[in-house]
């Protein structure tokens, strides 16, 4: 099969004894099949980068998802905190109000 092809093409002096030197074939099947091989090693490498890549963005974004999360949390403490001092701080206002209300009858 492979011998048929060349015949068709043309012989390659390198990968067959008998034919008839075709310096400009060879050099075209040569460069053709050299840059078969250097696109795909570099298609593989831009691949295996991206991807790298792309999996460090999944991890970072994992993490600010984590941290948005934990941001959250706190957030809802504080506002909790908050609520619950106000209210404190209110019950504290009444009681200084109803000790002034006292302290102004018994004068």
């Amino acid at each position: 099969m492979l011998p048929f092809l060349f015949d068709i093409w043309g012989c390659i002096p390198e990968l067959s004894k008998n034919c008839i030197d075709m310096t400009n074939a060879s050099s075209t099947y040569l460069g053709v099949i050299m840059g078969v091989i250097v696109g795909s090693v570099v298609s593989w490498w831009i691949y295996n980068r991206q991807k790298q890549t792309s999996e460090q963005q999944d991890k970072i974004l994992g993490r600010i998802e984590d941290l948005e999360k934990n941001h959250s949390d706190i957030l809802k403490k504080l506002a909790d905190f908050d609520d619950k001092h106000e209210s404190s701080f209110d019950a504290i206002q009444e009681l200084d109000r109803k000790i002034d209300e006292l302290l102004k009858k018994d004068k």
